[in-house]
C-alpha cells in the first residue's frame, strides 16, 4: 500500500513538474513577443518624434514667417490729422497671431477712421488681413459708410471661407474681433461699432474719469454678419484720450497662469501720466504695454498685443454745433 502511494505521488510530482515547465516556456515566449512587440513600438515611436519634430520646426519657420509678414503689413505711418495726436504699437507673439490697427482720412477730409481687429491665429489673420486691407486701401470705409455697414462688409467678405463649430471640442474654430471708429473733426462726435468685445475707453480730459466702449455685437464667425447692427456715438472734448487694446493684451498670463485681465488694464491705464504731462500719448501708451508684459514675466505671449491711443488737442476748433 506504501509502494502505491509512492508510485502515485511520483507520477502526480512528474505531471505538475512538466506542466510547469510547459507554463514558463509559455511565459517567457509571451514575454519574448512582447519585446519584440516593444522593440517595434519604440522604433515607431522614434520614427513618430523624428516627423513631429520636424513638423513642428516647419510650422515655427511658418509661424515667423506670417509674423513678419503681418507685422510688415501693419501700418506704421498715420496722416497727420490737425487737433489729434496719436501714439501705436504692435507686439507680435510667438505662438498665435491676428492683429491688425490702421488709421485713415476719409474721402471727406474732415473725418477719419480707426479700426483695430484681432483674431483667433495667423490662418484667420491672413484672412482678415486680406479684407481690412482692401476695406482701408480702397472706398468701402473711404467714402463714408457708417461703421455697422463696414463691418456687415467686413463679415460678408469673410464668413464663406470660415469654419464653423469644431465636433470634438463644441468650440469656434475660426472668430474675429473688430472695432471701427469714425471721428468727425467739425463736431468731435465719434461714432462706432464693433463686433466682438472692445477693450478700450475714454479718459476724460476735463475730469480724469474713465468712460469705457463697450460693444453687444458678438464677434465675426460663421453665421454672424445678420447680427452686426448696433451704432453707438459719443462727443470727444479736448484733452481727452482715448485708449484701444486688442485681446492679447487682456489674455496675457503670468507664471501662475493668471490673465492680466480689464481690471488690470483699467488700473494701468488710470495709473497713467494724465493729459498734458511731458511724454504725452507716447508714455502713457507704453505704461499700458509694459504693466501687459510685466505681468507675463517673460512669458511668450499667447497672442498678438496691439495699443492703440490718441488725445484731442487743447487748440481743437469745433466747426459745427454739438447734437445733443
Amino acid at each position: 500500500m506504501g509502494l502505491r502511494l509512492r508510485g502515485v505521488g511520483d507520477h502526480s510530482d512528474s505531471d505538475s513538474g512538466g506542466n510547469l515547465k510547459a507554463r514558463i516556456r509559455e511565459l517567457e515566449a509571451e514575454v519574448s513577443a512582447r519585446e519584440n512587440d516593444l522593440a517595434v513600438f519604440r522604433r515607431q515611436l522614434q520614427a513618430a518624434n523624428t516627423a513631429l519634430e520636424k513638423l513642428i520646426s516647419k510650422v515655427a519657420d511658418e509661424v515667423k514667417t506670417a509674423a513678419h509678414i503681418q507685422k510688415f503689413l501693419v501700418p506704421t505711418e498715420f496722416p497727420n490729422i490737425p487737433g489729434f495726436e496719436f501714439s501705436t504699437k504692435f507686439v507680435p507673439s510667438p505662438i498665435s497671431g491676428g492683429d491688425y490697427f490702421d488709421i485713415f482720412e476719409h474721402e471727406d477730409r474732415m473725418k477719419f477712421g480707426v479700426v483695430i481687429a484681432s483674431s483667433s491665429g495667423y490662418g484667420m489673420s491672413s484672412l482678415l488681413l486680406s479684407v481690412l486691407l482692401k476695406m482701408t486701401g480702397q472706398n468701402e470705409a473711404r467714402r463714408g459708410l457708417s461703421p455697422d455697414k463696414v463691418l456687415q462688409f467686413i463679415a460678408s467678405e469673410i464668413e464663406p471661407r470660415l469654419s464653423g463649430i469644431d465636433s470634438g471640442t463644441e468650440k469656434t474654430i475660426d472668430r474675429a474681433n473688430v472695432f471701427y471708429g469714425i471721428i468727425d473733426r467739425r463736431t468731435l462726435e465719434m461714432t462706432y461699432s464693433a463686433a466682438g468685445p472692445v477693450y478700450g475707453g475714454i479718459v476724460r480730459g476735463a475730469t480724469g474719469k474713465l468712460e469705457r466702449i463697450r460693444s453687444s455685437d458678438g464677434p465675426i464667425e460663421k453665421g454672424s454678419h445678420l447680427k452686426l447692427g448696433e451704432v453707438k456715438s459719443l462727443f470727444l472734448e479736448a484733452r481727452d484720450r482715448v485708449f484701444l487694446v486688442s485681446a492679447g493684451a487682456i489674455a496675457a498670463k503670468n507664471k501662475q497662469d493668471e490673465t492680466f485681465g480689464e481690471d488690470r488694464l483699467i488700473q494701468s491705464v488710470l495709473a497713467a501720466p494724465k493729459p498734458g504731462s511731458a511724454g504725452g500719448v507716447h508714455e502713457w501708451r507704453n505704461e499700458i504695454l509694459y504693466r501687459v508684459e510685466s505681468h507675463a514675466g517673460g512669458r511668450d505671449l499667447p497672442q498678438d498685443v496691439t495699443a492703440l491711443v490718441f488725445e484731442v488737442k487743447d487748440r481743437v476748433m469745433r466747426l459745427a454745433p454739438r447734437r445733443d
